[in-house]
């Protein structure tokens, strides 16, 4: 598999990559076996790499998304290595390709309490749910069937970062206790991703109008992880994409957070993590 040139290096950075990517690889079988972590360039409107999984059981779409990584390529493929070490799969670079990334829904949970949701989000808050989906879940038809299989790749992305997690010491500590009020927050945005409502989005006229939010990863200044949701006020005529009077947070952002309510606390890649919904921000957002 030929290595994709990496935008924005010269080709002696890219080369010393490569070259410390093949030495990271070195003693673990083909991918072809077992499958592989794969470490995606970005692409038009999405300025990340991102870390995806591909693996070699299911008969047809086999690349599931993962994990936002950073635009820069050397950062990317530290988090990502950091994360795979101790996982028996091979780390690859390789380019964006729609037709076998894009989701077909397959991924998608169509039933319980993360109706809605795609596993790898479901994974990041609840592995107990995707492994019980995995293995104690009863396919009923063959789309099912496929469910199931694609929830067993993603426990095995757990078990392979659980690795990792059980060499180090959970970081940080929550902001409060669920059901709290918390006041006054100064946060930076971290990562963001766009998508869309899937209870909000409608037609009208025949033609879709989607409620676009924004997912975002924040810290404070104690390096406390904080995450919520932002919808937009207006629809947009394509999916994923802002309306173009909505703000659009940006990684390195510093957001005031006035008020707002602690949904959930949970540890995730071993981290402690603070959901918070009822989010109001200082005037000006």
């Amino acid at each position: 598999m030929a290595n994709p040139l990496l935008p924005g290096l010269a080709w002696q950075e890219q080369e010393k990559l490569y070259a410390q990517l093949r030495q990271y690889n070195e003693g673990r079988p083909s991918y072809k076996e077992t499958g592989a972590y794969l470490v995606v360039l970005p692409r038009p409107g999405h300025p990340n790499y991102t870390l995806w999984i591909y693996s070699p059981l299911p008969e047809r779409q086999s690349i599931f998304y993962l994990h936002e990584l950073a635009p820069d390529a050397e950062e990317s493929l530290r988090m990502a290595s950091s994360w795979c070490f101790y996982s028996s799969r091979r780390l690859l670079v390789v380019e964006y390709n729609a037709k076998r990334m894009q989701s077909q829904g397959d991924d998608l949970v169509p039933f319980g309490k993360y109706r809605g949701h795609f596993l790898h989000e479901v994974l990041a808050v609840d592995p107990a749910y995707v492994s019980w989906i995995a293995f104690k879940f009863t396919p009923r038809i063959p789309k099912q069937e496929r469910f199931v299989l694609i929830a067993r790749i993603y426990y095995s992305v757990h078990l392979d970062f659980q690795q990792r997690r059980n060499r180090q010491g959970i970081q940080g500590h929550f902001i409060g206790k669920e059901g709290e009020t918390v006041r006054n927050l100064t946060l930076t945005v971290t990562q963001v991703r766009t998508e869309d409502d899937p209870y909000r989005t409608q037609v009208q006229d025949d033609a879709p109008r989607f409620y676009v939010r924004q997912v975002l990863w924040l810290k404070d200044a104690s390096g406390n992880c904080v995450t919520f949701r932002v919808a937009a006020h207006t629809p947009s005529r394509e999916s994923g994409m802002l309306p173009a009077l909505e703000h659009a947070f940006r990684p390195g952002e510093t957001i005031q957070v006035t008020r707002a309510r602690v949904s959930h606390t949970y540890v995730a890649k071993n981290v402690r993590w603070t959901r918070l919904t009822y989010v109001r921000l200082a005037k000006g957002r």
